[in-house]
């Protein structure tokens, strides 16, 4: 029986293990944390995760867990409409949920017990055919295949690629959701208001919540951090300081709907990280391990495809192994076919959040004049350039 060990127990590991399963493996979760709880608040899952979703047999309790989103619409600050486009019709709906609900609809599906949990990774060593991972408790396992699916600060990336930070992109994003819906708000509506170096996004995520995140300029120095990166994150992601008072005075001014949001959230329950991401690389792994995710193609949360990307990911290392057996052929297959695509959408997200960032006077008022001149045709068409995406017909 192949042994294949999965470094991570999110949403792409849990995605992974299911994957694998599908094609006939028996994969095994190591997860550092003691118990499987999601953090952070919503997360979007667009056609492109929703029809991979769909064949695990999730759809159904997604979409009743979800809320569906229709339509996408830009506003300035004000509230005043720039352009809007519908989701390009389609047998897959795009939604939103909390990432907690994903999280337990995955780990539901996963019927295997086969989750081994508070082992933090260390290190692995290749030793002739096989794999010996090493975990902080003492711990080691033998294995055939080691997939890295342990997110932006990943352990076994660090191990096969690089030590260096990821970049951060030079703003700040906030994310919430709350029970407050504002009347102004349309259903199955996603909005997106933009501003001075600042921008605000609205949506259903299901069960009668509406989620919302925010981002801001700033600089490390600014933000009370020096070139730290790793640290910039961990300070963020842990600070137990006023995230709503900050956002309430950030955004004082604005359409009076998004005050309301921020301040009808539990302060609490409000997440604050850096924007980053990494350069795209065509190394994903050697041998017997390869990555997956946010592990090597991390990305800005602009187009809401990380967690998409990873799902994605997902299948198409399901199908390699498939096709090719546990042979370390069919990682590079996986890594070369996933490469141009990850890299794209990265890519893309990155350009759009620089150009939602712009601060300077002359270059908002640019990016409002492009922004409602772009016809809904062209938008359509970006949109299904991704959503379109099918990791179930990818030629390996």
């Amino acid at each position: 029986m192949t042994r294949i060990a999965i470094i991570g127990g999110g949403i792409g590991g849990l995605t992974t293990a299911l994957t694998l399963k599908q094609a006939g493996f028996d994969p095994e979760v190591f997860e550092q944390a003691p118990e499987l709880l999601e953090v952070g608040a919503a997360i979007a899952v667009w056609p492109n995760a929703m029809r991979i979703l769909d064949r695990l047999g999730l759809g159904q309790e997604i979409r009743r867990r979800g809320g569906a989103i229709e339509q996408v619409r830009w506003l300035d600050f004000r509230g005043t409409l720039i352009n809007s486009s519908r989701i390009p019709k389609s047998e897959t709906p795009a939604l939103a949920l909390q990432r907690a609900d994903l999280q337990s609809s995955l780990l539901r599906a996963w019927t295997s017990p086969a989750i081994h949990l508070g082992k933090v990774f260390r290190n692995f060593q290749k030793q002739q055919q096989l794999v010996r991972a090493d975990f902080a408790d003492g711990s080691t396992i033998d294995c055939d295949l080691l997939i890295g699916c342990d997110g932006l600060h990943s352990h076994v990336r660090e191990q096969l690629l690089e030590t260096r930070a990821p970049v951060y992109r030079g703003y700040t994003v906030w994310r919430g959701t709350t029970k407050v819906a504002p009347r102004q708000l349309e259903p199955g509506t996603a909005m997106e208001f933009h501003g001075s170096g600042q921008r605000f996004g609205v949506g259903p995520v299901g069960l009668n919540r509406i989620g919302w995140w925010a981002s801001a300029n700033e600089t490390l120095t600014s933000a009370g951090h020096s070139g730290d990166h790793q640290g910039l994150v961990g300070s963020i992601e842990t600070s137990p300081s006023d995230h709503q008072d900050e956002l309430l005075t950030l955004f004082a001014g604005w359409y009076a709907p998004i005050l309301e949001l921020i301040a009808g959230t539990p302060a609490a329950s409000i997440v604050k990280t850096p924007a980053l991401d990494r350069p795209a690389t065509k190394e994903w792994g050697q041998g017997p391990v390869t990555l997956l995710g946010d592990a090597v193609h991390p990305t800005t949360p602009n187009l809401g495809q990380g967690g998409c990307m990873a799902i994605e990911d997902a299948v198409v290392l399901a199908r390699c192994l498939q096709k090719y057996g546990p042979r370390h052929e069919a990682l590079r297959a996986y890594e070369r076919l996933r490469y141009s695509r990850t890299r794209v959408v990265t890519g893309y997200s990155r350009f759009y959040g620089s150009v939602g960032q712009w601060q300077q006077p002359a270059a908002v008022r640019l990016r409002g004049a492009l922004l409602s001149l772009v016809p809904q045709v062209v938008t359509q068409r970006l949109l299904r350039m991704i959503f379109a995406y099918d990791a179930y017909a990818v030629n390996v």
